[in-house]
């Protein structure tokens, strides 16, 4: 047994509140709808499992065996959030923990962060990328087994990237300890490597790909937006992945990078940062999706003035990229790119997700289709549109609840009463909710 996998059974955490047997009733205050990105009055979900099976008018509970009563609040969908980073959190330490933690240390923490995300209501992630390994991978099924209380979770392994660029796990080690990193290790240098490493994470067990066509803000390679991947590169790893069924997500912030992902066929932009019309008018003809993350832009740029908080080389970059990704999201709104809703957690706090809202409101974009970019939106780009987004018969019963209307005060999503996942309540009256194992 691994010790990353020993960390997880050995992990006792909150295991949440199945409903008991037999139909079940949750009355709401209010709805929101996320096709029509509008709030229904008085409605009641019924259950059957962990699934929704009718939507009702009013509080209605008539032939149900048990009522969870939500009726001063307000149900939404559980949210999604398309861009975490579930084995990290940043911060002044991070560069040398590096060179000293262990993937088991990665992995107790990581379970500490899964649980932080779903009671800040993200019931469904996708992660976008490890420290060089699948360790996500193993988060996600002792999630899914019970183990461990946190979120759906869609995860990409580690990024696939170029050597020196954004996803090499070796940028800013001594030259001693950077070897060369290879397709194992997510680095490809050639069409034949790209192949090869979609195979290789499709063995390893992801259920998504991860990509870096340009250079980042947190590693220390000296540019945070040039092109690192060929648009033959580009080609070959979503031809592959789109054999394997796997959506392609590429982090890109500089205008060729983005350029080659959106013709090499990804599902996904993350950050675009430097956007223009000319590939915003791109990425509507290809319909790719856009992921703003404009949380962990707003995070970097602040903490890049923090003295000592980030290596100097990441403390430039995030001071040149960071303020730009509001008024980017703002005006890729306008022209009419879809957008989806992510933060990159992992950058910032984990558990602070939902302050994303509250920028994409100030950068111009509605409260109601910021709601949507988190439920239908979201949904759609993870292909999972069926199960996830929607308050509907069908869907998973992923209920959450607040106070208030998010379409007036869309902050209230940063104060989350209530949270239910496939029909198991994980929060109630604000507080966790404890089951013995």
């Amino acid at each position: 047994m691994t010790t990353q996998r020993l960390a997880f059974l050995l992990t006792t955490l909150l295991a949440g509140s199945a409903l008991a047997e037999g139909r079940t009733a949750v009355t709401c205050g209010h709805v929101f709808d996320s096709a029509t990105a509008t709030m229904r009055g008085a409605s009641t979900l019924i259950l059957d499992g962990e699934r929704i099976s009718e939507v009702r008018d009013g509080l209605a509970t008539g032939g149900t065996e048990h009522v969870v009563d939500l009726s001063k609040l307000t149900c939404l969908p559980g949210l999604i959030d398309a861009h975490t980073h579930l084995m990290m959190e940043t911060g002044p330490k991070a560069a040398l923990e590096r060179t000293r933690l262990n993937g088991s240390d990665y992995a107790f923490r990581s379970t500490v962060y899964a649980r932080r995300t779903l009671m800040a209501g993200f019931t469904t992630v996708r992660n976008l990328g490890d420290h060089g390994g699948q360790d996500s991978v193993a988060l996600r099924n002792a999630i899914n087994g019970g183990l461990v209380v946190g979120p759906r979770i869609y995860t990409a392994g580690a990024a696939i990237g170029s050597t020196g660029g954004h996803g090499d796990p070796t940028n800013g080690l001594a030259h001693e300890f950077m070897g060369d990193p290879g397709v194992s290790d997510g680095i490809i240098n050639s069409v034949e490597d790209a192949a090869k490493a979609i195979r290789l994470h499709y063995k390893q067990g992801v259920d998504a790909i991860k990509i870096m066509p340009s250079g980042g803000v947190l590693d220390e390679g000296a540019s945070g937006e040039n092109p690192q991947l060929s648009l033959e590169e580009i080609k070959a790893l979503v031809t592959t992945a789109r054999d394997y069924g796997f959506t392609v997500a590429a982090h890109a912030h500089g205008k060729e990078a983005i350029r080659r992902a959106v013709l090499g066929g990804v599902d996904s932009i993350e950050h675009g940062t430097f956007l223009d019309e000319e590939t915003m008018r791109l990425m509507k003809e290809h319909g790719t999706w856009y992921v703003p993350t404009i949380s962990a832009g707003a995070y970097v740029a602040e903490k890049a003035k923090v003295p000592g908080f980030y290596p100097p080389q990441v403390a430039r970059k995030a001071l040149d990229i960071g303020p730009q990704i509001q008024a980017t999201a703002g005006r890729a709104y306008r022209a009419g790119v879809r957008i989806a809703f992510g933060t990159d957690a992992g950058v910032y706090p984990h558990g602070q997700n939902g302050h994303e809202f509250e920028l994409m409101v100030g950068a111009g974009i509605p409260a109601a289709y910021a709601l949507q970019s988190a439920t239908v939106n979201a949904a759609t780009l993870l292909h999972h549109e069926k199960d996830l987004g929607s308050l509907t018969a069908g869907h998973y019963a992923d209920i959450i609840a607040v106070a208030g209307d998010p379409l007036a005060d869309v902050s209230v999503l940063r104060s989350i009463a209530f949270v239910m996942k496939a029909g198991t309540v994980y929060k109630a009256d604000g507080a966790p909710v404890a089951v013995a194992e």
